[in-house]
């Protein structure tokens, strides 16, 4: 939202480089991951207070960023201190959810992640209010102090299921299934997958648009339709990888993305069709995280099969698993800014195909059905006995 204000208001309007500050705070919370989790790992103690801290880093990069002049004040507030912040905050939920659950781990992380999909439906129309009442600068500071005012309260129950050590026995720093062969497999799709997730949630408002001449707020509703539908989506995925193996789970989530993208993206003509594939797509692929779990399962369970070895994966902790697999994602949503832009620079097919495919968004289209396709690559290999 703060992008698209950006964007088209002074003293940014015009620049190329709006589309950065997003890319670079989503980029550097997943890929900070594993640092910082095993940061957490090795002091627990002082680990415990990690939440206050980012928090406070994060509403003080919201509120320095409403000084920024130009757009690189922005990507060093929004785009870096912000995310680092976040990251720092968030990640003391994905350690302590691991000793808080067993048996239904799967549904926790899934409730987890559905609230990115609610934040995304809440603050687009709230922040919308606010800039055009307030415009950026103020919108800024009272957002930071919402964040604190909302956040802060709840710190005190983001908390571990046991006492600290002084000293942790574990190994942060073990990076040892990192390499397996098992593991790599699975980041190998995670990455693919990831590079055209973010894709849809990017280009939809500018397709509905320039393509279906939409206007700002029913632009806006793809989006929005988008997040809600991922909430649900999460939960239902994080309850089928309690029961069932992870590779038939992402094959659930590769298949209703994979049509819904060629399906129904790629034959829009109107909005109604736009707005359906926006909720198949938010159900499907932004579940495909609420998978994760069950890589973790496979990668740290000794009695698991497959190739990587016992006595390595036994000593893989789960929280630096899903360190990785964030890293990963982040590898991939920062790979996806300028190729997305390269995909739609020269409208491919404009006016030789069919609906979406002949809008000049077609190449984008294509690629995020076939990313899609081979994020779920993990079934197949499973089912030749590779993984």
């Amino acid at each position: 939202m703060f992008q698209n204000y950006y964007s088209t208001h002074e003293p940014f309007a015009g620049s190329n480089n709006i589309a950065l500050v997003g890319t670079c705070a989503m980029g550097i919370m997943y890929i900070s991951a594993p640092l910082v989790m095993g940061m957490l790992q090795r002091f627990p103690i002082q680990g415990r207070w990690s939440p206050i801290f980012g928090l406070l880093i994060m509403c003080l990069s919201l509120a320095l960023s409403s000084f920024s002049t130009t757009v690189t004040h922005l990507i060093a507030t929004q785009g870096v201190l912000y995310a680092l912040g976040g990251s720092i905050a968030y990640s003391p939920c994905i350690l302590y959810l691991d000793e808080w659950f067993t048996r239904r781990k799967g549904l926790a992380y899934g409730v987890m992640w559905s609230g990115t999909g609610l934040a995304g439906v809440i603050l687009p129309l709230l922040l919308e209010h606010l800039l055009t009442s307030y415009g950026y600068r103020t919108t800024l500071r009272i957002f930071a102090s919402l964040i604190f005012v909302c956040t802060a309260p709840l710190v005190y129950f983001v908390r571990p299921r046991l006492p600290a050590a002084q000293h942790s026995h574990t190994k942060p720093f073990d990076f040892a299934f990192v390499i397996s062969p098992r593991f790599l497999l699975y980041q190998l799709f995670n990455v693919v997958e990831a590079i055209g997730f973010f894709l849809p949630g990017l280009y939809l408002p500018s397709y509905a648009r320039s393509v279906l001449g939409a206007g700002n707020f029913p632009s806006a509703l793809s989006v929005l339709l988008l997040n809600v539908a991922s909430v649900f989506g999460c939960v239902a995925m994080g309850s089928l990888i309690d029961r069932l193996h992870v590779t038939t789970c992402i094959l659930v989530s590769t298949a209703g993305a994979t049509l819904g993208t060629f399906l129904l993206w790629g034959f829009s003509s109107n909005l109604a069709v736009l707005y359906m594939f926006a909720v198949v797509y938010g159900l499907f692929a932004g579940s495909f995280t609420s998978a994760w779990p069950g890589i973790m399962q496979e990668i740290t369970n000794p009695s698991g099969s497959g190739s990587g070895g016992e006595e390595q994966r036994s000593k893989a902790d789960p929280s630096m698993v899903f360190a990785f697999l964030a890293l990963g994602r982040g590898v991939g949503n920062v790979v996806s800014g300028p190729l997305s832009e390269a995909l739609v620079k020269d409208l491919p097919w404009q006016g030789e195909a069919l609906s979406g495919y002949g809008s000049g968004y077609g190449g984008l289209i294509a690629f995020t059905g076939v990313t899609a396709l081979f994020g779920g690559g993990s079934f197949l290999w499973r089912r030749l006995g590779w993984l």
